[in-house]
């Protein structure tokens, strides 16, 4: 009994220390991070977090804590950059060291840190060269990425037209075109916009878009190992990424059934004959698993985004006539109605880029973006943020989002007639 006794006390004793040095290490750490509330454990600062609005809580918190911040969602720590200036500090000039991409564990599951968007270190670097060169190379004896749009807004034109000026909802036909533009970049081919095939696709790329912002999916995020055993919202989103990864793999197939290496026409040719160009190295990024989820990354960054841009730049120019006529006349004089513009006439429409710009500014588009990481232990300011932190950029709520819309437009446009940016812009 006696030796129970003490080996019981003993028990007790290692249990406390473990304890005391787990609290210890996680004080420690927290030191070394930028201050930010007080986690509570297991579910961190979930009670600071509006889950249906997150960038505003994060603009809300950097008001109380400064422009760099941490917060923990779950039990993991992330670093809150709140601000063009804290932004621009770390993704610009610190570039190198916060290089990394950070996890969303909804879109993880999926696709496993493969592709353009969520890879990492060389593999990240070796996919965006390539895609990069490969959009860029497009008009070198092929239809170039600027014609592929013009082509698509003929058809866009053609389809609002058939509304005859009678009252109607845009949405849908303005989700339409920048979706077919990246059909085109990817396999060399569009729809029509009563398609079945491209309905369905369209219906995959929406319904995830509205629905990775909302609270279910938000919980499974700071907890996924749990909740995804769970049914819930988060199964019908991966399902989803997986139909859409099915439709591009469909794709490749038809591809590499008729391969067209020698003279790629589109974004899969292009990677497949990189493909067959390592295909004797072991260790080469040019796969199968790489190829789907870039083609599933650009669908995801290039259509909702441009979508919600074309339909907010509508809503603001029917609220804002006098800037509509401005544009127009401007584009009347310089471009012409028998013409269609194109890059070359960029800098001789200053007023129109300097409205684009300005609509951009207005809808804060991305008010958190991706979520970065750092690939080693970070000086930030007077801080140190550890490798592999998540640092999430923050633009909801700086002094230049808050200002009016397209009512100083003029004053913006006499900038850009001097050749400079505005912050407000970047």
């Amino acid at each position: 009994m006696e030796l129970l006794g003490i080996t019981t006390l003993a028990l007790m004793v290692c249990v406390t220390c473990l304890v005391f040095l787990s609290v210890w290490k996680k004080n420690h750490k927290r030191r070394r991070l930028p201050p930010g509330p007080t986690p509570l454990p297991i579910i961190g600062n979930l009670m600071q977090l509006n889950l249906k609005d997150i960038p505003a809580s994060l603009s809300k918190l950097a008001k109380q804590y400064g422009p760099v911040c941490t917060v923990y969602f779950g039990s993991q720590p992330a670093v809150v950059l709140h601000g063009y200036e804290a932004v621009k500090e770390a993704l610009i000039d610190q570039g190198d060291e916060f290089l990394g991409r950070g996890i969303i564990p909804i879109i993880d599951d999926t696709q496993g840190g493969y592709g353009l968007v969520f890879s990492n270190g060389e593999r990240w670097k070796q996919i965006r060269r390539f895609s990069l060169m490969t959009l860029r190379n497009f008009g070198m004896g092929k239809r170039s990425l600027e014609e592929r749009v013009q082509e698509e807004a003929q058809f866009l034109v053609e389809e609002l037209r058939k509304t005859e000026a009678q009252p109607f909802d845009p949405t849908f036909i303005l989700s339409c075109a920048p979706c077919n533009v990246i059909c085109s970049i990817l396999f060399n081919d569009r729809f029509h916009y009563d398609n079945e095939t491209f309905l369905s696709l369209m219906n995959l790329l929406n319904a995830n878009f509205r629905q990775i912002s909302s609270p279910w999916i938000q919980i499974y995020n700071l907890w996924p190992q749990i909740i995804k055993h769970l049914p819930g919202e988060h199964r019908a989103f991966s399902k989803r990424l997986k139909d859409s990864r099915s439709f591009i793999l469909e794709k490749v197939k038809e591809h590499q059934k008729s391969p067209n290496l020698n003279n790629p026409q589109d974004y899969i040719d292009c990677f497949l004959s990189k493909m067959e160009q390592e295909k004797q190295n072991p260790d080469s990024e040019f796969h199968l698993e790489n190829l789907i989820n870039s083609g599933s990354n650009l669908f995801a960054a290039g259509t909702e985004t441009t979508t919600s841009t074309l339909r907010y730049g509508l809503l603001l120019l029917m609220k804002h006539p006098e800037v509509q006529a401005k544009v127009h006349e401007e584009i009347d004089r310089v471009i012409g109605r028998s013409q269609r513009p194109c890059m070359q006439d960029k800098m001789k429409l200053p007023y129109t880029e300097a409205v684009l710009h300005e609509i951009q500014r207005y809808i804060a588009l991305l008010p958190s973006n991706l979520p970065h990481a750092t690939v080693r232990d970070t000086k930030f300011r007077e801080y140190i943020i550890p490798k592999v932190s998540s640092v999430w950029g923050s633009w909801l709520g700086w002094k230049g989002q808050g200002e009016r819309c397209l009512s100083s437009v003029p004053g913006r446009g006499s900038w850009e007639e001097q050749g400079q940016s505005h912050t407000a812009w970047l």
